[in-house]
């Protein structure tokens, strides 16, 4: 059975999903689930992160392959994570049996100022500027202004999220390195030759919605759009994600598999 990767996006980490991998259990979404790190994230906070995308997808098949579960895949990823995926379905095609993309970006068919957008550069440089742990509420908040958009948790967030950082603190190297892979990656011309799902939030302050709508035309690719929600989704609404990802993957499979004759 078909193990389900989840895959977080820049200086986040398997924590971060909160909720959402307990929500999809709820959904009967068969298989295992799988959250996993990126280099210079979470349990591999200490480790250098590459500054290609490619390098981060063979960082994570080889902590995947040493879980256990074995291929193909299927992957849920916000983001960062979500060009891990792309890279991932391309130069592995056989390892992955479907893709759910959040909020991501491919440089081959988006303008810079899309993929991160002027009016979030504010906040950006207020968490670089409060990255050390003395200062990290104030980065979380900065980080948390930007990507969400339900405030209703903000607090027992921030409380969560300065708990992770100290944890397991991503250094700001770090989070440049990723920053620069994410700004490198082209992208393939072609989509992945899995079924593949691409979703959107309407009002995400970071990544312009423009990068999904461009990316699903171009791919042919199914994309449904949130009509509030951040650029963190699964924070914001975890309960439309889980429900939005098993509707899709039961129609898939009710194409996929013929009904039987009577």
């Amino acid at each position: 059975m078909s193990a389900w990767i989840l895959l977080r996006g820049l200086t986040r980490e398997a924590r971060h999903w909160a909720q959402l991998p307990e929500r999809l259990r709820t959904r009967g979404l068969d298989g295992e689930i799988v959250c996993l790190d990126l280099p210079g994230s979470g349990q591999w906070a200490g480790e250098r992160a590459p500054t290609s995308i490619a390098a981060t997808t063979d960082f994570v098949r080889a902590r995947l392959a040493a879980l256990g579960p074995a291929p193909p895949y299927r992957i849920v990823a916000l983001s960062l994570g979500a060009m891990v995926a792309v890279d991932w379905a391309q130069r592995f095609p056989l390892e992955i049996e479907r893709l759910v993309l959040i909020n991501t970006s491919l440089r081959r068919y988006s303008e810079p100022f899309e993929r991160l957008r002027p009016s979030a550069w504010p906040q950006v440089l207020r968490a670089a500027w409060c990255w050390h742990k003395g200062a990290r509420r104030s980065a979380e908040a900065a980080i948390h202004a930007l990507t969400c958009r339900r405030s209703d948790t903000r607090e027992a967030d921030l409380t969560a999220w300065t708990a992770l950082y100290d944890d397991a603190p991503p250094s700001r190297a770090n989070a440049l390195r990723q920053l620069a892979a994410a700004a490198r990656f082209e992208g393939p011309a072609l989509p992945p030759c899995c079924p593949l799902l691409l979703l959107v939030s309407r009002a995400d302050a970071l990544v312009h919605p423009a990068c999904s709508v461009k990316l699903a035309a171009r791919w042919g690719a199914p994309l449904i759009e949130h009509p509030w929600a951040g650029h963190d989704l699964p924070h914001d609404d975890p309960a439309w994600l889980a429900d939005t990802i098993a509707a899709w993957v039961g129609n898939v499979l009710a194409v996929a598999v013929p009904a039987a004759s009577a």
